[in-house]
């Protein structure tokens, strides 16, 4: 009976090791953990900062890893375009670049006036002086068209330059002179 016992022990214990042998190690202190890349539903929100207090929201469209990430600030009162485009040129936050967000804008597109005629926002492009080697235009103009698409009064966004409308990239890689929505950039928008 003990010869039998100690074969019990012997099997508890080896199935004991096995069991545990089988598990993640553990850590001394918590760590950051980079997710997979795919299209995974948003699992935190950024926390807003205390700047982000206002009444009304104002959605600007950044960029992170060739996506459209759109972003949702608090302001006092409801941006005019003119200021929404510029607030978009001005780029992301300390806080928003933190969480990995960027502004293809930046050497793409520094100059840019808007104005909004019957729901259409007219906006007028200056070319950069001097090539920044910036291959990220489509970005550039679907954060422009996805934030100004974002309001209520603004129905479709076309682009002027020197005085006629101007071919630019769509979400798919196409070229376009005509009004442009957030749809024609769809594929590229994620929620975070």
């Amino acid at each position: 009976m003990i010869g039998g016992r100690r074969v019990h022990v012997a099997v508890a214990a080896l199935l004991l090791a096995v069991v545990t042998a089988c598990g993640v190690p553990g850590e001394d202190r918590p760590r950051a953990v980079t997710p997979p890349p795919g299209p995974f539903p948003p699992t935190a929100t950024v926390a807003p900062t205390t700047a982000e207090t206002g009444a009304v929201t104002e959605v600007l469209y950044f960029s992170r890893e060739d996506r459209l990430v759109p972003v949702i600030r608090r302001i006092d009162e409801v941006p005019t375009v003119d200021v929404q485009l510029r607030d978009l040129l001005a780029g992301p936050t300390h806080t928003e670049r933190d969480d990995g967000l960027t502004n293809a804008l930046t050497g793409a597109l520094s100059n840019a006036e808007v104005e909004l005629v019957d729901g259409q926002a007219r906006v007028t492009v200056t070319p950069t002086v001097a090539d920044t080697g910036r291959t990220d235009e489509m970005l550039a103009y679907g954060q422009i068209v996805c934030t100004l698409t974002a309001r209520a009064d603004v129905d479709a966004v076309i682009f002027i330059r020197d005085g006629a409308p101007l071919s630019v990239p769509r979400g798919d890689h196409s070229l376009s002179s005509d009004p442009l929505t957030a749809a024609d950039y769809a594929v590229l928008i994620t929620l975070r």
